[in-house]
């Protein structure tokens, strides 16, 4: 495997002219608008790329797009790749350490989510300060040393100084945001009530399908991490109701606007 990700890099220096981004940032279901505000400079479909998963999902759509972005280079991912979809561990979070062999110092991660916080309602802005992995763990099989240590420490998943930042640009822009930890499940299948209780019982704030294993793979290979996601349906008692993958995507698209300032700025900022 790790001869196949050095391999995608170098294909991708080529196709960039060597470009060295300084931020990585991997966007989720129907989250995808914050590349319209980067100053392209390449774009890179995914089925271009020697070795990258292909992205399945509706409202992923696929490509590696490199620019500027708040006065940054950065790299964002336009769709990203899910366990459910078949890939294995070590593909699903591939990107994220070619990532950091093309020289990202920093991972930004944003998702759709299903809410558990009974304060939580639909459309809430969630900073993510923790999260639960209920995932095979994306670093079993052989350890590479290139990114990191066999036994990575987690004490801190989601960067602080970057949560802090974020929470005061929220503020100063008039955005309502909240904090909270996200657990990370396998699907497709939503939550049933009795998995939607389960995970507020072990300390979950809100649920989703992505995310985690791509911050285990950025903090074994040393990135600080920035994660947000935007609550789209409830698993409180009393406010659960049939979701569809549309209604996420819905849901999505109107608080997107909000979470690309915030993410925009914070990278200008950080």
């Amino acid at each position: 495997m790790l001869e196949q990700i050095e391999f995608t890099t170098k294909n991708i220096q080529q196709k960039t002219n060597n470009f060295q981004p300084e931020i990585g940032i991997i966007l989720g279901t129907g989250l995808g608008g914050l590349v319209k505000e980067i100053e392209t400079q390449f774009v890179i479909p995914y089925e271009e790329i020697p070795n990258f998963p292909v992205s399945t999902v509706e409202g992923h759509s696929g490509k590696l797009i490199f620019g500027l972005l708040g006065g940054k280079r950065v790299v964002a991912m336009q769709g990203r790749f899910h366990f459910y979809e078949g890939y294995s561990m070590e593909q699903v979070v591939m990107p994220v350490r070619v990532m950091k062999l093309l020289g990202i110092k920093m991972l930004f991660l944003s998702n759709a989510s299903g809410g558990m916080n009974p304060d939580f309602e639909i459309g809430e802005i969630m900073i993510i300060n923790d999260h639960i992995n209920l995932f095979p763990n994306p670093l079993i099989g052989k350890n590479y040393s290139t990114f990191g240590t066999r036994f990575p420490d987690m004490s801190e998943p989601y960067d602080h100084k970057a949560i802090a930042k974020a929470k005061e640009i929220a503020k100063r822009l008039d955005i309502k945001v909240s904090e909270g930890v996200y657990v990370g499940l396998t699907g497709p299948t939503l939550e049933t009530p009795a998995e939607y209780k389960y995970v507020r019982i072990i300390g979950g704030d809100a649920v989703g399908m992505s995310t985690v294993p791509e911050v285990i793979a950025a903090r074994h290979a040393g990135l600080p991490c920035f994660g947000i996601s935007i609550v789209t349906d409830l698993g409180v008692p009393g406010k659960i109701e049939v979701t569809t993958h549309e209604d996420v995507q819905r849901v999505a698209a109107i608080q997107e606007p909000k979470m690309t300032l915030i993410m925009k700025t914070l990278i200008s900022e950080i």
